[in-house]
């Protein structure tokens, strides 16, 4: 019962500070910058600063190596960073999420960088997520109403969703397609929530006539929905598939009435750190001023944002036309001249797909400066498409000798994240 007065507090708190700030996003963040130092002086890390009363800008900008590097001092609870790595790992090997650490739900990122991270969520920090989600995604019902979550991990933290008038059904990455059909027809949930790649399968299958689900709100997570995907999932489904930008640095941002994703910068302050001379493409640097666990001080991912400038839903907050991938996965190459030459992942979907409209399935990893494996969905002749189309993208750019290999079978491990553009050199 506490737990649930906890989740109506802070959906309370929510949305009269909204109210209250409605004109006054600055003043938001200035108003909850100032409670959060009671916080950071309680990390290790951060509590000089906070006795110099120091502004956010003379914070360290923190990379996820370097935030794991300090986890013991940055965290507020005093957990080990080797303890709660064995904690979640434990959890990930036997499928029982519900182990925690000092009262604190210790999980794993999904790791597709090569490094992963641990997050720690307190109690309190559950029911915020929980006002947070009730508030940006699903909406408060007395209705009864079900959700299934599809994730490659489950947790105390999602686990907190389930109440009398809403069911929440964790759907295991893992288990095989024909099991989570099987459930799926049998929950008939109201929410479906799933990475791109599950709800392309789940599509596939419904086109078959094996999955006749019928949600109000389909919900996309955890992988970069790219707009072919998005166009023919909301062909299937009939209906607008809305996105959440969610990962282990926080609850980031979600889509309003017209599908364009906001970040929450009603507890979020977002720094752009832009990466082209056009000032549209950035990298987020993030503050979350209601994370006490492990506190999140400009913390820049290296996902690829485009911004959008205006959305016709009217909010004030920054907007995103949609997320590129990681900087990490931009492919590096020669030119002629023997010069460097960097190549965002976008532009090598827009080649595959642009090169033949019945392209619907491909993935493109590059594994030197000089080879490129390509997957594609089809027979020969599409293959040739897309290597046309990658090929001429390269003479734009003066790269030549550069070999494009066909692969039969997709690299894309079950439970991964699906990444369609890969830079992953040896």
């Amino acid at each position: 019962m506490f737990f649930k007065l906890q989740i109506i507090f802070n959906l309370l708190e929510l949305k009269l500070l909204k109210k209250r700030y409605r004109f006054n996003l600055k003043g938001l963040q200035a108003y909850r910058w100032k409670k959060f130092q009671s916080t950071l002086a309680v990390s290790p890390f951060y509590a000089d600063l906070v006795k110099q009363n120091e502004p956010l800008e003379n914070y360290p900008i923190m990379s996820k190596q370097t935030f794991m590097e300090h986890f013991d001092v940055i965290n507020t609870h005093g957990i080990k960073k080797e303890i709660a790595f064995e904690t979640a790992l434990k959890a990930e090997l036997s499928r029982d999420f519900s182990p925690m650490l000092k009262d604190v739900t210790v999980g794993l990122s999904s790791g597709t960088s090569g490094n992963r991270g641990i997050f720690l969520v307190s109690e309190k920090e559950r029911a915020q997520w929980v006002a947070y989600v009730l508030d940006s995604v699903i909406g408060f019902s007395l209705k009864k109403r079900s959700v299934a979550f599809f994730l490659r991990a489950n947790s105390n933290l999602y686990d907190s969703v389930k109440s009398k008038v809403l069911k929440f059904e964790f759907f295991d990455l893992l288990d095989d397609l024909q099991t989570h059909v099987s459930r799926l027809n049998s929950l008939q949930p109201t929410f479906l929530v799933a990475q791109p790649s599950m709800l392309l399968d789940l599509a596939k299958e419904i086109e078959k006539g094996m999955i006749t689900i019928q949600p109000k709100k389909i919900i996309s997570v955890a992988e970069v929905l790219y707009p072919e995907d998005k166009a023919y999932l909301e062909k299937i489904f009939g209906q607008l598939i809305h996105q959440v930008y969610q990962c282990t640095e926080g609850f980031l941002a979600s889509t309003c009435s017209e599908g364009v994703l906001h970040f929450h910068e009603d507890y979020l302050i977002i720094e752009k750190k832009y990466l082209d001379e056009t000032n549209t493409r950035f990298h987020p640097i993030i503050t979350d001023l209601k994370r006490f666990s492990q506190p999140i001080v400009r913390y820049e991912l290296n996902d690829i944002i485009h911004e959008l400038k205006d959305c016709s839903c009217g909010l004030k907050t920054t907007s995103i036309a949609k997320i590129e991938g990681r900087s990490d996965d931009m492919l590096l190459f020669e030119n002629i001249d023997g010069l460097p030459v960097k190549i965002y992942p976008d532009f090598f979907r827009r080649a595959i797909i642009l090169s033949n409209e019945s392209i619907d399935d491909y993935l493109l990893v590059q594994r030197s400066n000089l080879v490129i494996e390509l997957y594609i969905n089809g027979n020969q002749d599409l293959f040739e498409n897309a290597k046309n189309g990658i090929e001429t993208l390269l003479q734009d750019y003066s790269i030549v000798g550069i070999e494009i290999n066909r692969i039969k079978n997709p690299p894309h491990k079950k439970g991964d994240k699906l990444r369609r553009i890969r830079y992953e050199t040896n």
